[in-house]
């Protein structure tokens, strides 16, 4: 991006309406504004934005810059992209890109048309909520406590229940390449194998869109009004968009593009786990709070929570059923792996936010966010809900629960007062159990990916499985041919020694005996100990259907690798004024890009 397009944006944005748009801004004089400073605490104003000359400056802090050093900072992005964002806060058009080859230029275009679309989508599915078939859909989400308000403020829609409809409205404005890139459209392959004609994804179906961080659709999730079909077979009751070019469910969170304003104002993100559960709460007028949507809580979406909560204070209230727990878990973990402050909220009775709030009252349920518990007092309490008995084998399987929570915080301080606090409420009285507590604490000796609690675990467990199957069975024939042509995908894994002998030779008589360490032969065991209660979910998905899934993740996993290190080693390029070589970095890095934009 050229400096004289730069400047032209400097000087037509309105630096005191793109700051306010992050922080509460009052005139304290004839230029010049105040606000309390997002990169530092502080409960006194300190924070300065001066219109004639457009710039802001922290007397706190000592923080200072222009309207781009700004955006910078708090979007965690490099300069041209925060002159991007500016530009179109600006309202101001952004100079013709040029592309490096037909192909990117191909690729930029369809990703414009899709977001288009899907613009377009969300308009068809407000209209369509108006009309006279979507009798049911209105009365549900009345039902519901939802208002006009909030129909309006979230674009929620409706999907009819008809094949072609959406498709011949949508084909006026959008090609055929781009209908089906949206994934709002199927299609059956036919007897040549060619695909058939698209008709509709969603029909009838409550529509929720799905928002990036600018506020544009991406993606839906569609909430059925039936239980079961025609003939009698069951519905699922949400349904999301498959994953393109502009959506991947777990870099996403549901109503950030709202919520990131107020997140930064009040220092802190509420984590629920449903798209309702986050517009009751929202509408009540909480707006920090935010959701997980269709999937598990990922690392992506940490590092994006990140860019959002200059504090790292997060509040977690998930469903409070067997699968929220282990959900807040799971979210709870990581977040703390990354340093976050972390906190659960428990709502009396089992209720959700969004029942809790109805039938309660927002003063209830803030209250009940205010008094949320410490994560690790949360745990501690877990623990001895699960092993309730004062036994000493009680007391052992409750530490052993606590254990892998405490390897994973990164402060050597915090872990071991966790380690402490959980031994006295334990009633660990022996001075032996007590140290062992203490040095398992210390020794984060399991790498993040052999947890139980991570996802990526799974994947190297049925990647163990297969690989111990006969040599012509078809999931380990994969398994192995993609391994041992790719070595550098379990590269770091905690089971990368034993994939590596299971990939180049076959498995003996007994797998254990491939095994050339304890560590390896404890995860190799656990693998064939039994399938995970996510593979019996899957079913009847096969074992080789599992293990290409797996390895998808295995080489999205090694991509996004090499595109940390590429980024590294671009701003290396740039320090020294290689050009050279940064042509080059660039160009892997582009190739790189595209690779994971096809996964």
């Amino acid at each position: 991006m050229s400096d004289n397009f730069s400047q032209i944006v400097k000087q037509q944005a309105d630096i005191v309406r793109i700051v306010g748009e992050y922080i509460k801004l009052r005139k304290t004089g004839a230029q010049n504004y105040t606000g309390l400073c997002p990169f530092h605490k502080e409960k006194t104003g300190s924070f300065s934005v001066n219109a004639t000359h457009g710039y802001f400056y922290c007397f706190g802090c000592h923080e200072k810059g222009d309207v781009f050093t700004f955006i910078m900072k708090l979007e965690n992005i490099p300069f041209p992209e925060a002159v991007r964002v500016v530009a179109q806060k600006a309202g101001i058009p952004l100079p013709k890109r040029e592309f490096s080859s037909p192909e990117e230029a191909r690729e930029a275009g369809l990703r414009r048309q899709l977001l288009d679309i899907h613009e377009a989508a969300t308009q068809y599915f407000e209209a369509a909520l108006k009309s006279p078939e979507a009798a049911r859909a209105r009365e549900y989400l009345t039902g519901r406590g939802v208002t006009p308000e909030p129909i309006q403020k979230f674009r929620i829609g409706y999907a009819p229940d008809d094949f072609n409809h959406m498709r011949n409205a949508l084909k006026q404005h959008f090609s055929d390449e781009t209908l089906r890139a949206s994934g709002l459209f199927k299609s059956k392959e036919q007897a040549d194998g060619s695909p058939g004609p698209l008709y509709a994804g969603f029909r009838k179906r409550i529509m929720f869109p799905i928002a990036n961080e600018q506020g544009k659709p991406i993606a839906f999730t569609g909430r059925a009004l039936d239980a079961q079909d025609e003939k009698g077979r069951d519905i699922a009751k949400y349904m999301n968009s498959p994953e393109g070019p502009i959506y991947t469910k777990g870099h996403v969170l549901f109503n950030l593009d709202k919520a990131r304003a107020e997140i930064r104002t009040l220092g802190f993100a509420l984590l629920v786990e449903g798209q309702m559960d986050c517009i009751s709460v929202y509408m009540a007028g909480i707006r920090n709070v935010i959701a997980t949507s269709g999937t598990a809580f990922t690392e992506a979406q940490v590092r994006l929570l990140s860019r959002f909560t200059p504090n790292k204070q997060v509040i977690l209230n998930f469903d409070p059923d067997t699968a929220g727990r282990t959900a807040a878990e799971k979210a709870g973990a990581m977040l703390v792996e990354e340093g976050f402050d972390v906190r659960i909220v428990l709502l009396e009775d089992g209720l959700d936010p969004d029942r809790f709030i109805r039938e309660r009252g927002l003063a209830a349920y803030t209250a009940a966010v205010r008094g949320s518990n410490r994560y690790m007092d949360y745990l501690i309490e877990r623990a001895r809900q699960e092993h309730p008995a004062r036994t000493a084998d009680a007391k052992v399987k409750a530490m052993n629960f606590l254990l892998p929570h405490i390897r994973r915080i990164p402060s050597p301080l915090q872990r071991d007062e966790f380690a402490a606090d959980a031994a006295q409420k334990l009633g660990i009285d022996s001075a032996i159990l007590r140290q062992e507590l203490r040095q398992a604490a210390m020794q984060r000796v399991e790498s993040v990916r052999s947890h139980s609690h991570d996802p990526a675990s799974e994947t190297e467990r049925i990647l163990l499985r297969a690989l111990v199957l006969p040599e012509n069975d078809p999931a380990r024939l994969l398994a192995v041919a993609r391994l041992a042509e790719n070595p550098g995908w379990y590269d770091g894994l905690p089971s990368s020694a034993i994939l590596e002998t299971l990939a180049l030779a076959p498995a003996p008589e007994n797998p254990l005996d491939a095994a050339t360490d304890q560590s390896s032969r404890v995860l190799l065991a656990r693998a064939l100990e039994h399938p995970d209660t996510e593979d019996l979910a899957t079913a009847p998905r096969s074992l080789a259907e599992q293990v290409d899934d797996a390895l998808h993740t295995l080489e999205r996993r090694h991509l996004e690798r090499r595109q940390r290190e590429l980024r590294v080693l671009i701003a290396e390029a740039e320090r020294r004024g290689d050009d050279a070589m940064l042509a080059t970095l660039l160009q892997e890095r582009m190739q790189l890009d595209r690779r994971l934009r096809e996964h």
